[in-house]
């Protein structure tokens, strides 16, 4: 593979679009977890707290990578949703859309750069990987107890 052939504006475009929407992330999952009340609390802010971490990992990833690069790492911060409705379930679909969101960001991404750049294609894989595990473990929290079914996203 040959970086020639890379299109390093469009690749450092998408990576600041992933770096910006994973700071949404942390955002958005640091406010889902102190906005989260009742008898579950302490073990569902707990993996909230941790999804924002993720995200701020993610974000560093990306920022690292449009570094790499010798640009310069966006200090916007992607779209945030307010819909002010905080049952675990509102927030478990909010994420659930926001996910997606990601995903199709590391989609695009390994597109652009498949056969280009082993580099950019070995991360976006890595990343599409941790996404679809988290989407399937964000699904499987929507679902009821004892139903195996997938939750329907679409």
């Amino acid at each position: 593979m040959s970086e020639t052939n890379l299109d390093q504006a469009a690749a450092v475009a998408l990576l600041n679009d992933i770096l910006e929407t994973e700071l949404a992330g942390v955002v958005r999952y640091t406010h889902y977890a102190l906005m989260v009340f009742g008898h579950s609390r302490i073990p569902i802010v707990s993996w909230l707290r941790s999804e924002a971490t993720t995200c701020l990992a993610h974000a560093n990833e990306a920022g690292e990578l449009v570094t790499h690069f010798g640009e310069h790492p966006s200090l916007k911060i992607g779209s945030l949703l307010e819909t002010h409705k905080h049952g675990i379930n509102d927030i478990l679909l909010e994420s659930l859309d926001a996910e997606k969101k990601g995903l199709e960001l590391y989609q695009r991404l390994l597109d652009l750069v498949r056969n280009r750049s082993v580099l950019l294609e070995e991360y976006a894989r890595k990343m599409i990987a941790e996404e679809e595990t988290h989407l399937g473990e964000v699904n499987k929290m929507l679902r009821k107890p004892g139903e195996i079914t997938q939750f329907p996203t679409d």
